[in-house]
């Protein structure tokens, strides 16, 4: 089946879906062991939240890169997660989208939420030719995210580790079959409706 060039692929269940970040231990370590977010986890800051594992992967490298050494599993709720899309703003401008730059800019100001859509990842860590959702939170998304939409949190690092040493070593299959079961997740068209992009 032909993928669309725009999806968002999680796992979810009926009640929550799974989003991928990573951090430096001091953050990450705490983060899993509590199932929350510490205090040193800023909440005025802007935080990238994926729920595709390979787009995490490629961004942290396998969890090798520099302060994104622990991987997290984070568990939040879709009621969380769809007000997101809901009060999100596309984080470039698209003259289809947006009638005016300054509108967007405007928009863009306001929003507690930004989108991105990245190119998902093979194992191998290489671009594919659609896209998976990336979102941005700040403000009271951020806050919320930490505080309110999170239902778990755990430490998927050995589990990044173990597929990767399953794709160093030529063996794709065994590596596929650890990935985590993402879908499509169900939207509904008027929350993405402003997010096409």
């Amino acid at each position: 089946m032909e993928e669309p060039q725009r999806r968002i692929r999680a796992v979810h269940t009926e009640s929550t879906v799974t989003v991928h970040q990573a951090y430096p231990p001091e953050i990450g370590v705490p983060a899993a062991r509590d199932g929350r977010f510490p205090a040193a986890w800023k909440r005025d800051r802007m935080t990238w939240i994926k729920p595709s594992f390979l787009w995490m992967m490629y961004r942290c490298g396998w969890g090798e890169k520099a302060g994104q050494e622990t991987v997290l599993a984070v568990e939040i709720s879709r009621e969380g997660f769809d007000w997101a899309l809901r009060h999100a703003c596309l984080s470039s401008y698209v003259p289809e989208v947006h009638a005016e730059r300054a509108a967007w800019q405007r928009q863009l100001k306001r929003a507690p939420a930004r989108v991105q859509w990245d190119p998902e990842r093979d194992l191998r860590l290489r671009a594919l030719p659609y896209r998976s959702l990336q979102l941005g939170l700040t403000g009271e998304a951020a806050r919320r995210y930490a505080d309110e939409w999170t239902v778990a949190v755990r430490d998927v690092t050995p589990l990044a580790r173990e597929i990767r040493g399953h794709v160093a070593g030529g063996d794709l299959d065994a590596a596929a079959r650890l990935l985590p079961p993402e879908r499509p997740y169900p939207a509904p068209d008027e929350l993405l409706a402003h997010l096409r992009g």
